[in-house]
């Protein structure tokens, strides 16, 4: 759980103080401002920020709103009560939410810097821990926080909601505001690694790049966007290209599960040229379906490669031929590790491992006994998943993929439903 009194020390703030929204809490610096105080200040709905976190694991609901008379907290506001169910903006167009509609909000981020005095954190300090991709559509929003989160030093930290919006509605505006938070329920004593900038490797077909080319992505802890300021810019994208808290920058929806020390075996530098993935180290929870269209017509023809992308074709290995699976029967892919060396027993795959033996795809078969000798245990890898079927722009998708002594299925989701997939 993140509780405590707000010690902000930084804001990107917008130059229209009085609109778009704001997360609400007592707890976030600016609570009570109104609107006599200096429109360039600590107002939360010029940046925004701030909430109570529930412990390491669990789902934090927080208020955004338009203003505070919109969220639970009305009781302190100017305006008295206007809330309106889960409504952020009672009465107010969808201007106020800088987008066009609910297919064209960008997300937002919470970020965690693991400093007790908010004096010495700055900007690259922060690590985004929590992603909301739907955000800011709703007053009452959930943020994932990952289970192996360190305690905070002297029991506090410095944390911060963050949020760019549309290009299609609204000018060049980041949003932030930081508050002193403190992490408690810890059962781990890993440190975060130290954040990186996040690249833009996703499907971007606005600039004619159809398929994502997760290569180039930043995988592990990320920085939050520093964009269009003074100083301290991470990022240095155009006016009609800013960056988003989504899977076009690697920031999957919900907790950010890689974040650190030991998330990985080894990183690859990232590039538009890089084909090798980085190897999960730890049994991080990894969404799986994000990068899955949800147009997707079935889940039967399904493709996978393992630690390398073959360079046949731009990104992802040719799919496989249908099968004949039943409806009722996911699809399974059986991957043969014949390329493994056996020779001695391994906790991880060698660094550049390059394992891309396809079996068949088909209803699921009583696997056959494994072969004699060591196999790969827990070891933990990134996967591209291809689904034939649907828009080929958009299927990138992760999983953990558990090598054991015997055959194990791991359930993916494709297109909502359950793809086993067997290894033996």
């Amino acid at each position: 759980m993140v509780y405590g009194k707000v010690l902000s020390f930084l804001v990107v703030s917008s130059p229209e103080p009085f609109d778009s929204l704001a997360l609400w809490h007592p707890s976030m610096w600016g609570f009570n401002a109104t609107a006599e105080t200096f429109p360039y200040d600590n107002r939360p709905v010029s940046p925004l920020a701030a909430m109570n976190f529930t412990e390491c694991g669990g789902i934090a609901t927080a208020e955004l709103g338009c203003n505070k008379g919109a969220t639970s907290f009305f009781a302190s506001s100017e305006g008295g009560d206007i809330r309106n169910g889960n409504d952020p903006c009672p009465g107010s167009p969808m201007s106020e939410y800088h987008t066009q509609g609910p297919e064209d909000v960008k997300g937002c981020a919470l970020a965690i810097a693991y400093k007790s005095n908010a004096n010495d954190v700055k900007p690259e300090d922060f690590t985004v821990f929590s992603v909301n991709q739907t955000c800011v559509l709703h007053r009452f929003t959930d943020f994932a926080v990952p289970a192996r989160m360190p305690p905070c030093p002297d029991g506090k930290c410095i944390c911060a909601w963050f949020w760019i919006h549309s290009p299609d509605s609204g000018g060049e505006q980041n949003y932030m505001n930081s508050f002193q938070c403190n992490v408690i329920g810890s059962t781990s004593s890993v440190p975060l690694a130290k954040p990186k900038v996040a690249r833009r490797c996703g499907a971007d077909p606005n600039f004619q790049k159809p398929e994502p080319f997760p290569g180039n992505c930043t995988y592990g802890a990320k920085q939050p966007f520093y964009w269009f300021q003074n100083e301290a810019n991470n990022m240095f994208e155009g006016t009609f290209a800013p960056p988003f808290y989504l899977d076009l920058y690697n920031f999957l929806d919900g907790a950010q599960d890689d974040i650190f020390e030991d998330s990985y075996v080894a990183i690859p530098t990232p590039g538009p040229n890089q084909t090798i993935l980085p190897l999960l180290n730890q049994a991080v929870a990894i969404p799986v379906s994000s990068m899955i269209p949800s147009q997707a017509s079935s889940s039967t023809d399904v493709t996978i490669a393992i630690g390398q992308i073959p360079t046949s074709t731009p990104v992802f290995p040719a799919p496989l031929a249908s099968s004949s699976s039943s409806s009722s029967s996911p699809p399974v892919i059986l991957l043969n590790p014949s390329t493994v060396s056996s020779a001695t027993p391994k906790t991880s795959l060698p660094v550049l491992a390059a394992i891309s033996d396809l079996g068949t795809i088909g209803v699921t078969p009583d696997p056959s006994p494994p072969p004699s000798g060591p196999y790969l245990t827990q070891t933990e890898m990134m996967v591209p998943v291809h689904n034939a079927s649907a828009d080929p722009t958009r299927n990138f998708s992760r999983s953990k993929v558990p090598w054991q002594p015997v055959s194990v299925s791991v359930c993916m989701s494709v297109n909502g439903r359950c793809t086993s997939v067997v290894f033996r």
